[in-house]
């Protein structure tokens, strides 16, 4: 028990300063981009500074795999060059059994992660874009009711909400259409049966309008069984407005994808994250397995850098894979769950196949 205690805190100590020093460097090359970037904008350096905070996390997220690869290349050549693994095997304890701790702490470091980080993450990161002026365009947002959307056209804003779509957001079923004056008060609302979003209009079947201005919008109201709304809405728009599944937090998702499927879109991009950042323990530990399969081993004959760049050029390629299997879940060729949890599997029994052909303890 005390050797397994020994191993978790090297190995903690070991991810954490690999954390601190990507942390430190990200910061210095966000703050030189940031201030590349808003050089003309006359920021201020305590605003350069907010926004490389706010955008430094969502990088750190992603190269965890990196980072739990270096920390486990790190400490098991530690251990080995220091004989300690040397000394576990003459204890009668398999230098495998030494693994138990270490990916422990791989899992719950990764727990953490996806529980606490991936929030903290889709908050900076959305209040990054929001200080940077990225999401102003936004126009898209799905509820319990429907989606709303929102144009600009002619110079008034029309709010847009429907019951149901189609997948790409450009046939409203039950649709509402209100258009807002210059000044900002509803001028002409539009109750319509369906409408498809064609070149520069909506097509509205089955339409009643009434014109809020009127002192009796009722009597004043309008039945049409076609109607045409300009529109500059496109369909990439619409659907580039949902941003990345990142920016949605973890204990936020399956309820936003059964409002997409509600609303009428497909949620598989966000099926295929969410169960994507539920392995992500489960990768980790690949990576660090990886780095133990190349270093828990005596290192002699002048082979530790040949055995590094295996086990960094190993993970690399399942860093790859993991990534292909993410695209083909997001287009429909394989299973969201299968594309989320085959790649981290596979490294686990790579890793372990690699290290029960190499250990001899």
């Amino acid at each position: 028990m005390i050797l397994h205690l020994y191993f978790a805190r090297r190995f903690l100590m070991t991810f954490l300063a690999v954390f601190g020093g990507f942390f430190a460097m990200l910061v210095l090359l966000d703050l030189i981009e940031q201030a590349r970037r808003f050089s003309d904008d006359a920021a201020t350096f305590r605003q350069i500074v907010t926004l490389a905070l706010l955008n430094v996390p969502q990088g750190l997220y992603r190269i965890l795999p990196l980072i739990a690869i270096l920390t486990g290349i790190a400490l098991f050549l530690a251990l080995a060059r220091s004989s300690e693994l040397v000394v576990t095997r003459a204890a009668g304890r398999s230098a495998i059994l030494a693994l138990a701790a270490p990916v422990t702490m791989t899992v719950l470091v990764g727990g953490l992660a996806v529980a606490a980080l991936n929030p903290i993450v889709a908050a900076t990161s959305r209040a990054y874009e929001a200080r940077a002026g990225g999401i102003d365009g936004s126009v898209l947002a799905v509820s319990d009711e429907g989606l709303w959307l929102r144009q600009s056209a002619e110079g008034r804003q029309t709010v847009i909400g429907a019951a149901r779509t189609n997948l790409d957001g450009t046939e409203l079923t039950e649709g509402t259409f209100v258009t807002f004056g210059t000044d900002g008060r509803p001028e002409t609302r539009i109750d319509a049966e369906r409408a498809t979003l064609v070149a520069g209009a909506w097509q509205i079947e089955g339409a009643k309008l009434w014109p809020l201005t009127a002192q009796n919008p009722e009597a004043a109201a309008e039945l049409h069984d076609s109607y045409t709304l300009p529109s500059t809405l496109t369909p990439d728009q619409i659907r580039d407005s949902f941003g990345a599944p990142s920016s949605i937090q973890i204990w936020e998702l399956p309820g936003f994808i059964q409002k997409l499927r509600a609303a009428g879109f497909s949620a598989r991009r966000h099926e295929v994250y969410f169960q994507t950042e539920l392995a992500l323990p489960l990768f980790l530990v690949s990576m660090v397995l990886i780095g133990a399969a190349f270093t828990l081993r005596p290192q002699r004959g002048g082979r530790t850098g040949i055995m590094v760049l295996g086990a960094v050029l190993l993970s690399f390629g399942l860093y790859f894979i993991r990534n292909f299997a993410q695209i083909l879940g997001e287009a429909g060729q394989i299973p969201p769950a299968l594309a989320a949890w085959a790649p981290p599997l596979a490294g686990i029994a790579l890793a372990l196949g690699i290290l029960f052909n190499t250990e001899d303890g």
